[in-house]
């Protein structure tokens, strides 16, 4: 599987979760993935700002998808003159 399919594959994965969850956890919804390939789309994910990685109380690492915020309901949208 070619790294983008991987990446879509991933985020699509935590987009129907719609929490966080453990790296194992994911690698666990994406089967066809092995660990390497789940961490390489993971890295490209949050460097993208697609996705969050935060780091609990147990070091454990926890991941989520982004939700996109409308421009419209942004507090920083600016309305048209």
């Amino acid at each position: 599987m070619a790294l983008p399919a991987i990446i879509v594959r991933v985020h699509r994965a935590l987009e129907q979760l719609g929490t966080d969850c453990s790296m194992e956890e994911l690698v666990n919804l994406c089967p066809e993935l092995t660990w390497n390939q789940a961490f390489l789309a993971i890295d490209y994910l949050s460097r993208a700002g697609q996705i969050r990685v935060t780091l609990d109380g147990d070091r454990t690492y926890r991941v989520q998808a982004q939700h996109a915020v409308p421009v419209a309901a942004s507090p920083t949208a600016q309305a048209p003159m």
